[in-house]
């Protein structure tokens, strides 16, 4: 059984048990989070698609831990003007667990 979820503006695709990595949501590490934006629901081969989401369908996670993504360098440079620039960043991600998926 798997479902298409919509989680701050992205969709993932989630499985009972899998571990996905979203953006940085509120909450503490250890609490429960529901999501009822469920787009589409496969159940062992029974496809429910919303319109645009599935009635009555959730999926319950638990935020495992909050952390930072990799390093993502942004470096710009305009040839023979002397311009060069260099920009970091590291994007706030919340790991999640998958606990059920409900219909």
């Amino acid at each position: 059984m798997y479902a298409i979820v919509d989680i701050a503006g992205q969709q993932f695709k989630v499985e009972q048990g899998g571990e996905i990595f979203v953006h940085r949501l509120d909450g503490e590490e250890g609490t429960n989070v529901e999501f009822d934006q469920v787009l589409l629901v496969d159940n062992d081969g029974k496809i429910s698609v919303g319109v645009p989401i599935v009635n009555g369908a959730s999926v319950g996670a638990k935020i495992v831990a909050h952390l930072k993504g990799d390093k993502v360098l942004v470096f710009k440079k305009k040839r023979r003007k002397g311009y060069q620039k260099e920009n970091g960043h590291r994007q706030y991600l919340s790991k999640l667990l998958i606990e059920k998926i409900t219909v």
